[in-house]
C-alpha cells in the first residue's frame, strides 16, 4: 500500500500539476457528455492507482462519487486485503463475487459490471489501457478498436485522456495511498504492457500515442460509419445530416460536407474551437451552426449575422451556437436573442 515511482509510459515526464490533470478529465467528461454536471457517479476501485486517482478527481470535481469494490476471491489474503482497503479508503461497498467458470478476464470484467446495473458507473481505464486494447484487438482479430468512453450499460470512462504514469504520479502528489495487483503481469494485457510496448517503444518513442491514432486513422471507417457517410452523399436533398455517433455529425449542405458536435450541456465553462464559454442560465446547450438556423424572436438568419459580422466561411461551421431547446439564444461575439443578453459569457481565445 503506497505510492511508487510510476512505470515507464507516456508522458515522459512524470510531474503532474494536480489541478490541471483534473481539468483535463473534465473537459473529456464534457465532450463525451459522460457525468451530468454534479451528477452521481459510483466509481468501481480496486484499490490500485488508477482507480484511486478516478475517485478523488472526480469527488473534487464536485462529483457526487460512491465507490464500489467487487472481490473476486482469487488472491486469497491479498484479495481481501484490496478490499479491505477499498472499504476503508473510499467507503466502497465491498461485494464477494467468485468466478464461476475459469476466471478468463472477459467473465471477471462482466461479473464487475452486474452489480449497480442501476446506476451510473465509472471505471478508471486509461489511455494506456486503450493502447493495451488495441494491440489485443488486432492481434487477435485484426481490427483496431478500442474502449469505449461510454458503454450502452451505463459504464464511462472518464480517465481515457490519462496515462498510466500519470495517475500514479497524481496519487504521489496528493498523497493518496494505493495497492499494486500482483496478478497484473500474468494476464494477456500484463504480458502486452510488459513486453510488447516496451519493444514498440525501441522502434518509436511515440509508439504508444501513435497506436492510439488507429482508432482516428484506421485504413477502412467502422462500418455503421461508412453506411451513414454513403447515405449521406447519395442523397439527393439539398441538406442533409448523418448521426455518426460518438458525439459526431456528418453535415452536407448542397456541395459542401463537414463533421460537427453533437449539441453539448452548457451546464458549466465549454470549449468549443477557439471559444469560451460559461452559462449564467439553465437548460442550454451548444452546437455548430445549421442552415435555416434564425436568431430566436428577432426573425434573423444567423447566416445573415455572419455575412454582416463578416465572419468567414470557412468558419461559420465551426462557430459555436446557445440554443435553448431548438432555439438559438445566442451566437457569440456577435448577437444574442431579446431577453438572453446576460445568459452567456464567451470569449475568443
Amino acid at each position: 500500500m503506497r505510492c511508487r515511482t510510476a512505470a515507464l509510459g507516456p508522458p515522459y515526464n512524470f510531474s503532474v500539476e494536480s489541478a490541471a490533470l483534473r481539468a483535463r478529465i473534465e473537459d473529456h467528461v464534457r465532450r463525451q457528455d459522460l457525468i451530468p454536471a454534479s451528477g452521481e457517479v459510483v466509481c468501481l476501485v480496486s484499490g490500485g492507482p488508477d482507480s484511486t486517482s478516478l475517485w478523488h478527481a472526480l469527488g473534487a470535481l464536485g462529483y457526487r462519487v460512491s465507490a464500489l469494490h467487487v472481490n473476486h476471491k482469487l488472491r486469497g489474503t491479498e484479495s481481501d486485503e484490496d478490499a479491505r482497503f477499498c472499504g476503508e479508503r473510499f467507503g466502497a461497498e465491498v461485494v464477494e463475487a467468485p468466478p464461476i467458470g475459469g476466471g478468463s478476464e472477459a467473465e471477471l470484467r462482466d461479473l464487475r459490471y452486474s452489480f449497480a446495473s442501476g446506476a451510473l458507473r465509472a471505471t478508471g481505464h486509461t489511455a494506456s489501457d486503450q493502447v493495451e486494447t488495441i494491440l489485443y484487438r488486432l492481434a487477435s482479430s485484426g481490427t483496431a478498436t478500442g474502449i469505449r468512453a461510454h458503454r450502452e450499460d451505463g459504464v464511462v470512462r472518464p480517465l481515457l485522456t490519462v496515462w498510466r504514469a500519470e495517475t500514479e504520479a497524481y496519487c504521489e502528489v496528493e498523497g493518496l495511498p494505493f495497492r499494486v495487483d500482483s496478478s497484473n503481469d500474468e494476464t494477456v494485457r500484463g504480458l502486452i504492457r510488459r513486453e510488447i510496448v516496451p519493444a514498440l517503444r525501441q522502434i518509436h518513442p511515440a509508439a504508444e500515442e501513435n497506436v492510439l491514432r488507429a482508432l482516428q486513422q484506421g485504413g477502412r471507417l467502422a462500418r455503421p460509419i461508412e453506411k451513414a457517410l454513403l447515405e449521406l452523399l447519395a442523397s439527393r436533398e439539398g441538406s442533409k445530416r448523418v448521426d455518426l455517433g460518438g458525439g459526431r455529425v456528418a453535415v452536407r449542405e448542397y456541395e459542401s460536407v463537414w463533421l460537427e458536435h453533437s449539441p453539448m450541456r452548457l451546464d458549466r465553462e465549454v470549449r468549443w474551437g477557439s471559444w469560451t464559454l460559461r452559462p449564467r442560465r439553465r437548460g442550454l446547450h451548444v452546437r455548430g451552426w445549421r442552415a435555416g438556423d434564425r436568431l430566436a424572436n428577432r426573425n434573423l438568419k444567423v447566416q445573415d449575422l455572419f455575412v454582416d459580422a463578416k465572419v468567414p466561411r470557412s468558419e461559420r461551421e465551426a462557430w459555436p451556437l446557445v440554443v435553448r431547446g431548438q432555439e438559438v439564444v445566442y451566437v457569440p461575439g456577435i448577437a444574442a436573442a431579446p431577453g438572453w443578453e446576460d445568459a452567456v459569457e464567451g470569449e475568443r481565445n
